[in-house]
């Protein structure tokens, strides 16, 4: 008589949870949601009355939004918007150039030389990058004021682009390392010097890491308040879209039709560039980390 076969029972394994990849997602949606709430309420106040605002600060009807507050900011005679614009912009790019021409060359020579002082440098750069900038405004005034430079545009500029150089030095440096050092020997080959060896040769292959830092440097001294505050003053008659914001709503502290509106204005230029321009960012940080 043949043995009767049992039929096998499947077993179910049960996979263990992913707890790690839904602790990221959670953390990711708090931390979008604790963000994208205060821009929320920029926005959308904007448009609305002191009334609207004050009782239903997070309701969205098209009826009862309106263009005229922005323009009662747009032509405030307490801060010329256009002027903050003109006047922000002027420093931005005058400390974007400053900060390319000097963390540049220096990041090429950290970047080609093995020494281990020149590692030593590199780690006196980046620890620069852990030191705050509110700490060092008051040894900047008495050092501005010596040289003269106290109240002037070409104080204010040098200590911004300072301000800088730490981490364009690192993140140039990184970059660079990246690069094969054999284009140097090909360029010192063919008879060019060092200095034309990176901006012809080196320079050029560094475009994402020099578009990332531009943008950083960008927000950096579009929002920089407590500087230019305390550098250019009141007397010096120039005024930064974060200061002249400052002298615009001060007084006008509990009026939300004039705050929200004159804050949307100033942070309006930023928030374009972010959205154009944020691939890059993140492409120019992780370029030396995945390049060759």
């Amino acid at each position: 008589m043949s043995a009767i076969r049992m039929p096998r029972v499947a077993t179910v394994q049960f996979k263990p949870l992913r707890t790690k990849g839904a602790g990221r997602i959670a953390f990711l949606i708090v931390t979008s949601v604790l963000m994208l709430v205060p821009m929320y309420l920029l926005v959308v106040s904007a448009f609305k009355s002191q009334q609207d605002i004050l009782a239903h600060p997070f309701s969205l009807s098209p009826d009862q939004l309106t263009t005229q507050y922005l323009e009662k900011a747009w032509t405030n005679p307490d801060f010329n918007i256009l002027k903050g614009y003109a006047v922000t912009a002027l420093f931005v790019v005058s400390v974007n150039v400053l900060s390319v021409a000097l963390a540049g060359p220096v990041s090429y020579v950290i970047a080609r030389r093995s020494e281990r002082r020149y590692r030593m440098l590199l780690l006196l750069f980046v620890a620069g990058t852990f030191i705050p900038s509110q700490v060092l405004v008051i040894p900047v005034v008495y050092t501005l004021k010596f040289l003269g430079l106290m109240g002037t545009i070409p104080g204010f500029v040098l200590f911004e682009t300072t301000l800088t150089l730490p981490f364009s030095i690192f993140l140039y440096a990184g970059y660079i390392m990246t690069i094969p050092a054999s284009l140097d020997e090909a360029a010192a080959v063919d008879g060019a010097g060092k200095h034309r060896t990176f901006w012809s040769i080196v320079f050029p292959l560094m475009k994402p890491a020099v578009v990332t830092m531009v943008i950083l440097n960008t927000f950096s001294v579009w929002n920089d308040f407590v500087n230019p505050q305390i550098i250019l003053g009141p007397g010096s008659g120039l005024y930064t879209v974060t200061t002249g914001v400052y002298a615009a709503v001060s007084q006008y502290s509990t009026d939300y039709t004039v705050v929200f509106p004159t804050l949307l204005l100033a942070v309006a230029p930023l928030l374009v560039v972010f959205v154009l321009l944020q691939r890059h960012v993140i492409s120019g940080l992780t370029a030396g980390a995945t390049k060759g």
